[in-house]
């Protein structure tokens, strides 16, 4: 036990539901002979107080903290503001270190911790203020966004190939921005609006449905077990009448060739490839040639037409 009392610095996360805290902040604040707060609108307040817990609105500095603490062996609990109230902490840091001072212990104790994913919150609160806000992303619609989205993914397919992380991870950013973008837009809608969550949870029962060896009854050994699996649940859900059905003819012309062949081998549909004069139905049969081996065509002709970009340079830098 410290004569000195102790000063407990209680953080909290602004990305965990107020009033969720840990055993061990409950009992601290339950035992310290005062509990501070310097911001009359902290989120945890109203919780507090419903709890029992009196919670003085009160900004005291380093000095005041320690002279109270040692004073009387007292414990304090500083329910920390979302910037961490740094004066008070830079303060004690100096007392503490000057080597002259009676100090009562300090304690940093997190009262609520940041789940997997937490940061989500963070884009979809920034991205909603900056939908109010900017003049500019406050009038975008879908069709704005649209030659952005295209971009971004094919940014971070050079990512991907080039196996730059620092790259990739800046990329996959950009991509779930525009995710997020377009979802808020969507929320604005006045006939069918929908959220950022409504896009989650739509691709969360998806994911359960199609995984019915993890979230199911099924089972699956092996990858191939796995393919079916989606297959199925895949077909269940579109009811298509054609295997043509959701592939978008926009898509670069090597990757819907490939397509619709893998579409045409995973159904066993009969069909044989049209033959005509000129390079398309050449580039077709060899589209279809090779995602019958197991290439991706689109990306085995980028990589040879950077093996040719290279070759171009040493040309240049030859003459």
């Amino acid at each position: 036990m410290n004569d000195s009392g102790r000063i407990i610095l209680l953080t909290t996360s602004h990305r965990v539901a107020p009033g969720l805290l840990s055993w061990p902040a409950w009992q601290a604040m339950r035992a310290a002979d005062r509990v501070l707060c310097s911001d009359p609108a902290h989120p945890q307040l109203p919780y507090l107080r419903e709890a029992g817990i009196d919670v003085e609105h009160a900004s005291a500095t380093a000095r005041e903290l320690v002279d109270h603490c040692v004073a009387g062996g007292r414990d304090v609990v500083v329910l920390t503001s979302a910037e961490g109230d740094p004066a008070l902490t830079d303060g004690l840091a100096r007392l503490a270190g000057s080597g002259r001072e009676n100090m009562p212990a300090l304690e940093l104790l997190p009262g609520a911790y940041d789940l997997p994913g937490a940061r989500l919150l963070d884009l979809v609160q920034v991205m909603d203020r900056i939908r109010v806000a900017c003049p500019w992303s406050g009038i975008r619609t879908h069709e704005d966004l649209a030659k952005y989205g295209l971009e971004e993914t094919y940014e971070l397919l050079e990512a991907i190939e080039t196996g730059d992380r620092e790259s990739l991870r800046e990329e996959l950013g950009d991509v779930l921005l525009q995710v997020v973008f377009h979802a808020r837009i969507a929320q604005d809608d006045p006939d069918e609006p929908f959220s950022v969550d409504d896009v989650a949870g739509t691709i969360v029962d998806k994911l359960i449905h199609r995984h019915p060896h993890v979230f199911g009854e099924e089972s699956a050994r092996t990858p191939e077990d796995v393919k079916a699996h989606w297959l199925r649940a895949k077909a269940d859900e579109k009811r298509r009448d054609s295997v043509t059905e959701g592939v978008p003819l926009g898509q670069p012309a090597l990757a819907l060739a490939a397509k619709l062949a893998s579409r045409v081998r995973t159904e066993g549909i009969d069909v044989t490839l049209p033959a005509g004069d000129g390079v398309g139905y050449d580039l077709l049969a060899l589209a279809a040639r090779a995602e019958a081996d197991g290439v991706d065509p689109e990306t085995a002709l980028r990589a040879a037409a950077r093996v040719y970009r290279d070759a171009i340079r040493s040309a240049e830098g030859a003459g």
